[in-house]
């Protein structure tokens, strides 16, 4: 064949493209199930986190984070929008369930139906509720997953028995302005919310206000905004009322009350 002929280049052009194709398919085929793993370990020490099991800069390795999660989880459950439990998730270290991303996506993604007025939605909703044992103390942690001002914004919160105060938060981003909505992800930030709490003297829901300017200290509904991300701030604040509302008839269920105070008389 005419090795300086149209037909040589463009069946070796051809040829070219199919090989490389081929490798890189094979490549990624490959790597899925690694890939996967880490993602997957991501979530459960952003989650080990949130509970406080795991310290903010803790290095485990993969195995050591799966073996940690196991170990110090009690259960793992999904729940629909009134509250009902509708599943569980394998908290087995050979074959941990967890929601990642993409997971937590499908569930905004029928959130967002749901807020537009289609609350037949509540049962098809299966929001992951996972529950240690801390000190003797069932602690739930519960996801929250919105759109920040760049990409998507997630964050793990945990809870006390009286699912009401929270123990410990952490959150993260996808594509938020490094120094201002990025700073989502700095523990200083999601230090604020612990002690912090979802509902009013009253009892009622109002979930975690993050105030642009800072917030009254008094005031344990609120945290103060990032400096200098408003956007990300609000959109944080909008996921947290959005995911956490639809938690509360499951909350409303399970919380462990305080007991009240008896004063026997002389």
């Amino acid at each position: 064949m005419n090795t300086n002929s149209n037909t040589y280049t463009v069946i070796y052009s051809a040829i070219l493209v199919i090989v490389v194709a081929a490798v890189l398919a094979f490549a990624a085929m490959s790597l899925k199930p690694l890939q996967d793993t880490n993602v997957k370990v991501e979530t459960i020490s952003k989650v080990l986190v949130a509970a406080e099991i795991s310290a903010p800069d803790a290095k485990m390795s993969n195995e050591e984070a799966m073996k940690t999660y196991s170990s110090s989880i009690k259960s793992a459950i999904l729940v629909n929008g009134k509250g009902e439990v509708k599943g569980t998730l394998s908290t087995d270290a050979g074959n941990i369930q967890i929601y990642t991303q993409s997971d937590l996506k499908a569930q905004n993604d029928i959130i967002k139906k749901i807020q537009s007025g289609d609350t037949k939605l509540l049962d098809d909703l299966r929001l992951p509720v996972y529950i240690f044992n801390v000190n003797g103390k069932d602690i739930p942690v519960v996801p929250c997953y919105g759109a920040g001002l760049w990409g998507p914004i997630w964050g793990y919160i945990a809870f006390e028995e009286d699912l009401n105060t929270v123990k410990g938060a952490i959150f993260d981003h996808k594509g938020e302005t490094p120094g201002l909505g990025a700073e989502i992800a700095n523990h200083k930030f999601s230090d604020q919310f612990d002690g912090e709490q979802i509902r009013n003297n009253s009892g009622e829901f109002v979930s975690i206000k993050v105030v642009k300017g800072g917030a009254d200290k008094d005031d344990r509904n609120a945290v103060d905004a990032i400096s200098g991300g408003t956007i990300t701030s609000t959109a944080l604040q909008t996921t947290l009322y959005n995911w956490l509302n639809l938690y509360i008839p499951y909350f409303n269920n399970n919380r462990v009350s305080t007991p009240a105070v008896t004063i026997e008389e002389e």
